[in-house]
């Protein structure tokens, strides 16, 4: 018994260019309480966002005098990371400290 074999020929009529949008962005937030330390807010910065000193302060006066301060601007996934990481360790120095994230606004 004799096997035949048939090539099959494939014809690429249109070819596109796969183009990946990058992922949108969220911005984390710590919002100001009025029970927080502040020192305690600038260790949050310099220990889970890695703001040096300087950055953590400023961050951290924007907090205290505007309502607000933007640590960062992240993926979904790692912004989700931080704010729980936030959440979880202001919780565990009982502190009231707030962390949201929401859409960062376009360049």
């Amino acid at each position: 018994m004799a096997l035949t074999t048939q090539n099959q020929r494939e014809t690429v009529l249109d070819r596109r260019v796969a183009r990946l949008a990058p992922p949108p962005l969220y911005q984390v937030v710590l919002l100001n309480d009025d029970y927080t330390p502040m020192e305690f807010v600038v260790h949050v910065l310099q220990q889970i966002f890695h703001k040096n000193e300087e950055d953590a302060a400023r961050i951290m006066l924007l907090v205290h005098h505007e309502g607000r301060g933007v640590c960062g601007v992240y993926p979904r996934d790692i912004a989700a990371t931080r704010v729980e990481m936030v959440r979880q360790l202001a919780r565990a120095h009982q502190h009231p400290l707030q962390c949201v994230m929401e859409p960062a606004p376009d360049v």
